[in-house]
């Protein structure tokens, strides 16, 4: 196994490709618990083209019905980025001072984290956002109502090979 770049600008014009409209290649989960995770994911693999189908564990989709927890999970999909080992994408904790562009940003209410989106794009220092559920493009992300929030920085991809 070896580590391959994260094409961030690969993630990010993913993002700005489909925040306000959906791949068909994948289930649309917007009314049944929410999409914006799912749709980070797809931003995620647009830039590192590598799954882990890891059972239980690992951060995969090949429809409804066979995809991993941390696909389509908030917190699941921060767990995965930040302890993967194995195959596919992996991260680590950051702050908004240091996130780059195609970094993930996921939101709270003071008790859960609940929305996840991703950085497509800075003005005068500050993040524009691409999400689903409440779809958006290059939105700043000042303009949400939130908690606190946790930035993870996708470090790379572990090859499957």
């Amino acid at each position: 196994m070896y580590v391959i770049n994260y094409n961030r600008l690969a993630a990010a014009e993913y993002a700005k490709r489909w925040a306000l409209g959906r791949n068909p290649v994948y289930y649309d989960f917007e009314n049944i618990g929410g999409d914006c995770t799912n749709f980070i994911s797809q931003c995620i693999f647009a830039g590192c083209g590598i799954m882990n189908y890891t059972k239980d564990i690992g951060w995969y989709y090949n429809g409804l019905s066979d995809r991993a927890a941390a696909w389509t999970s908030v917190e699941q999909l921060y767990r995965f980025l930040i302890s993967n080992k194995g195959a596919g994408p992996f991260g680590e904790i950051s702050d908004l001072k240091r996130s780059q562009v195609g970094d993930i940003v996921q939101l709270s209410d003071g008790e859960v984290f609940y929305h996840s989106c991703i950085i497509t794009g800075y003005e005068f220092g500050s993040p524009y956002v691409c999400a689903h559920t409440y779809d958006v493009l290059n939105k700043p992300l000042r303009n949400y109502n939130y908690n606190s929030l946790r930035v993870i920085h996708i470090l790379g991809a572990n090859s499957n090979s």
